[in-house]
């Protein structure tokens, strides 16, 4: 883990969003107040909800921009890998950290099993890479309220660094929908549950033929208070770390009895 206390050595930029997302920009600027040594790699196209898919089908086109910047034809999982094995020179000194955001919308709840944004952080934590994804919720896509990530981002960052987080835990960040002066504090909390998850929505086409969008609208009513989407729609910052062992130990002990 870097040492927060001085600038960290390296840094890996990495969205789900596309290379010209704004909030890749505002994730840039952030990270360069905390390194001098910050790369980015990141998806030609928007990947929302790609999750921790690979490109196993076609091949992945690399587009260098120029020495630090990059675009991948692929998801997010393929731009952590190809920046880590391919982009960035690695030979004489490793990533230190990867930011993954600034994602257009939040990453809680139920998302976080969706979200190509938590997938490049996984493939971060995956290949050694201690990793934070970081998204800020918006009610209108059109007025984000960038600066609240950005003006809070830097100094959370470096409370988390310093505080540290086992090997095989990614940290989830979310930014609350207001102005950064109206950010009530930070919650360090569960993942939560929708009471709704992801929208459909049908539709006909001109040949009388019924297509379906998804995603839209959601009810963001958490599940039950004290969760990430509950604080986070009350004007809170929350963090939630979130572990790539996915073993439900509790259940896998009680199963473990049918087998003897």
């Amino acid at each position: 883990m870097p040492n927060a206390q001085s600038l960290i050595p390296r840094i890996l930029v990495t969205n789900d969003d596309g290379i010209n997302a704004e909030g890749l920009q505002v994730l840039e600027r952030v990270a360069h107040t905390l390194s001098k040594d910050v790369w980015v790699v990141a998806p030609e196209q928007e990947q929302s909800g790609a999750g921790h898919s690979l490109t196993l089908h076609i091949p992945v086109r690399l587009r260098n921009i120029d020495e630090r910047h990059s675009a991948v034809s692929g998801t997010p999982t393929d731009c952590v890998l190809l920046a880590l094995q391919e982009v960035i020179p690695v030979k004489k000194k490793r990533v230190d950290l990867l930011l993954s955001g600034i994602n257009r919308g939040s990453n809680a709840a139920d998302d976080v099993t969706y979200s190509g944004t938590i997938a490049a952080a996984m493939e971060g934590t995956i290949l050694n890479v201690p990793s934070i994804a970081l998204s800020q919720l918006t009610q209108d896509r059109a007025e984000v309220n960038w600066k609240t990530a950005e003006k809070h981002a830097p100094a959370l960052i470096k409370k988390l660094i310093a505080a540290g987080w086992p090997a095989d835990t990614l940290i989830n960040v979310n930014f609350p929908d207001c102005a950064a002066s109206k950010v009530k504090g930070v919650r360090v909390c569960p993942q939560g549950k929708r009471r709704v998850g992801v929208a459909l929505s049908e539709r006909v086409d001109p040949k009388g033929r019924t297509y379906f969008w998804l995603g839209g609208d959601r009810d963001n009513t958490a599940n039950k208070p004290g969760v990430d989407i509950d604080f986070l729609h009350r004007g809170y910052i929350t963090v939630t770390p979130l572990c790539m062992d996915l073993t439900d130990w509790k259940t896998m002990e009680r199963l473990q009895k049918i087998a003897k």
